[in-house]
């Protein structure tokens, strides 16, 4: 008895059309593009509200450690303001962006994976099963996203408080680097974790918003209920698909090794720009590879009792055995013999 792969069905399907990997990549990347040039904006603009004196010009061009020191503390006295309200308006910039954005992407991403399935894997109950094409819910990709958006800026508040209360159990009276470092890493590696097991479900629920149009609340009951039925192929998946997303990291930690290796030969202008495309091809498989996985997570949902092959030799099930005069009537059987008195 054969059974399909949901692992092999989500490699097979980024193999078999590139487009949908190439597609999340396409808008990863734009939105990524997009903030860094926000980023980059906003940065020069605060630049340019900081006042340079012509004595701390003088003490600038000196280029004694000391005295460039006091120079920049004193160009960047009272600037902390400014910093906390840009930092701010650009969170809450790039969240609205990105919420926007991510919705409308994983709904065309989601859609293309349900009709490549459709196709590919003709399911018995695909006739019984209504979804029209207009019955996904942009609202409802909106409030998952816009929950991982608000997760992800309460997960960084965390890691901040994680340093502030490192910090703090190593007073300068009675320092202690060792346990400020253990509970710093301690509450930052729990942060993480709730972090991404959140994320991961509220990404995983955007598959029942579009498919069946379900609201933000029925979306994660029906993810929940999809990882309680299927927990070995969820299970499977993730750690397939991690094995493959580590082994890229260590190809390309691998890689970029190279060029530093060669820091003494090449110019450092060849040594960054080297190091930069590995990372970023680093980061254009690591978004491939996440295709793959919801294709293979849109698999299980699609397909919970996967397309079945007998083997030629198994045995049907008791009870359709055939009538058959294969037995000769005229041949003696022991049960017909008289049991001896």
């Amino acid at each position: 008895m054969k059974q399909r792969s949901p692992t092999l069905e989500g490699f097979r399907a980024v193999l078999k059309q590139p487009s949908l990997g190439l597609a999340e990549v396409a808008w990863r990347w734009s939105f990524g593009g997009a903030a860094a040039a926000l980023c980059a904006v906003a940065f020069f603009e605060y630049l340019d509200t900081l006042t340079v004196t012509r004595g701390d010009l003088l003490l600038l061009r000196t280029r004694h450690p000391a005295l460039v020191a006091h120079a920049l503390s004193r160009i960047f006295a009272g600037s902390a303001g400014r910093v906390v309200a840009t930092m701010i308006v650009l969170a809450f910039c790039m969240a609205i962006g990105w919420t926007l954005v991510a919705a409308l992407a994983r709904a065309a991403t989601v859609k293309a994976l349900l009709d490549y399935f459709s196709i590919l894997l003709p399911s018995p109950d695909a006739h019984d099963r209504k979804r029209p094409p207009e019955e996904w819910r942009l609202g409802s990709l909106l409030e998952l996203n816009f929950f991982r958006a608000m997760l992800t800026l309460a997960a960084a508040v965390g890691v901040l408080a994680a340093f502030i209360v490192g910090g703090a159990a190593s007073p300068a009276e009675h320092p202690s680097p060792g346990t400020a470092f253990l509970i710093m890493l301690g509450i930052a590696g729990l942060v993480w974790f709730v972090w991404s097991v959140l994320n991961w479900f509220l990404s995983l629920a955007a598959i029942f918003a579009v498919r069946d149009g379900r609201d933000f609340l029925a979306s994660i009951a029906a993810t929940i209920d999809l990882c309680r039925d299927h927990a070995g192929s969820m299970f499977a998946v993730g750690t397939w698909f991690g094995l493959a997303h580590f082994a890229a990291f260590c190809a390309a930690t691998t890689l970029v090794a190279f060029p530093i290796s060669l820091a003494g030969v090449l110019p450092p202008a060849a040594i960054l720009g080297g190091v930069l495309l590995v990372t970023l091809l680093y980061f254009a498989l690591a978004d491939y590879l996440y295709m793959g996985r919801l294709a293979a997570y849109v698999a299980i949902a699609e397909f919970p009792g996967a397309t079945v092959t007998e083997s030629p030799n198994a045995l049907p099930p008791a009870g359709i055995f055939p009538r058959t005069d294969a037995v000769d009537p005229d041949e003696l059987i022991l049960g017909d013999l008289p049991a001896p008195i």
